[in-house]
């Protein structure tokens, strides 16, 4: 099976860097795509950004934003031509996605974003991963504790599920994983909600040809995802 490569051209309603991060120079990295701003997407900032924002709420406005985010990747993966019959007998050429494309989401905050690519691509394998940091030094990179991945995952595309990237350390290790299991730049797709410019300058720098895609960059990105989402916050 050949390995497809990504479209070159992003959608419409992707802009580079937001003002929010003016003057932070990522605007080099032509591959960070990051969705357009509009009313419903600062809304659905407000509330996840609110400390006062019930779980409930939470969950709700973050599967929201989730589900665009996904949405907008499947913009990135390699599609062909196909023909069609509607029900009068009249041909239709639309398009259709190739065979090869996967999920990967990086435990546990990751895991929250699984139902949006589920209920977008329903027979889409997911695998995933396990990266802890040195809770006694954090200057040390962070490990890999467990990686479960498809057996062909080189001839995939691959969406790397993460909904914050504030140092992009995580990221940057899992990358460096899915390297490992002979997986191109090329082929990742980064699926996150909120980044800094620090962590785009740190993934893009070493991994050039990978695509990020967001919905802000931002100085301040710790919103504790995970506790929030999982409700284990309390």
């Amino acid at each position: 099976m050949s390995v497809c490569m990504m479209a070159g051209t992003p959608p419409d309603n992707f802009i580079l860097p937001i003002s929010k991060c003016s003057g932070t120079a990522i605007d080099q990295f032509s591959r960070l795509h990051v969705l357009k701003s509009n009313n419903q997407i600062s809304w659905l900032h407000t509330v996840l950004r609110n400390v006062k924002t019930s779980h409930g709420d939470f969950v709700f406005n973050a599967d929201r934003l989730i589900r665009l985010v996904i949405e907008e990747a499947l913009n990135f993966l390699p599609t062909h031509d196909k023909t069609v019959y509607t029900p009068k007998g009249v041909p239709y050429e639309g398009k259709a996605f190739n065979k090869g494309n996967c999920g990967v989401s990086l435990v546990r905050s990751g895991e929250a974003m699984e139902k949006s690519l589920r209920e977008c691509c329903r027979s889409i394998r997911i695998g995933k991963m396990l990266i802890r940091h040195d809770d006694d030094d954090s200057s040390k990179p962070p490990k890999v504790i467990y990686v479960r991945l498809p057996p062909d995952i080189a001839e995939r595309n691959v969406l790397l599920m993460y909904p914050l990237m504030n140092t992009g350390g995580t990221i940057h290790q899992s990358i460096r994983e899915l390297k490992k299991n002979n997986v191109k730049e090329e082929q990742i797709i980064i699926c996150t909600l909120f980044v800094t410019p620090d962590s785009v300058r740190h993934v893009c720098s070493d991994f050039p040809k990978v695509r990020i895609l967001t919905t802000e960059v931002n100085e301040d990105c710790a919103l504790h995802f995970g506790e929030r989402y999982f409700g284990t916050d309390k």
